[in-house]
């Protein structure tokens, strides 16, 4: 027959297995959803950033404009 103090040095490792596996999940999840957050503003932020590009070459095509209209009237 087995020991008592061996059936609780097992049970105690299926007890310590178990609640690290529960917590592993537990900490995946939360790791997941931070990231799928991080990656919700960096496409916010991507976004915001091809739109800047945009108006910085309306804003330079608009000032090649103004220069050649300015040189055609002094012209």
């Amino acid at each position: 027959m087995m020991n008592e103090a061996i059936i609780v040095a097992v049970l105690g490792c299926i007890g310590t297995v178990v609640g690290s596996g529960i917590g592993a999940i537990a900490a995946s999840g939360k790791t997941n959803f931070r990231l799928e957050q991080l990656e919700k503003k960096m496409d916010k932020t991507t976004e915001l950033v091809e739109r800047l590009v945009m108006v910085e070459e309306r804003s330079k095509n608009n000032s090649h404009r103004l220069e050649e209209l300015e040189r055609n009237e002094y012209a």
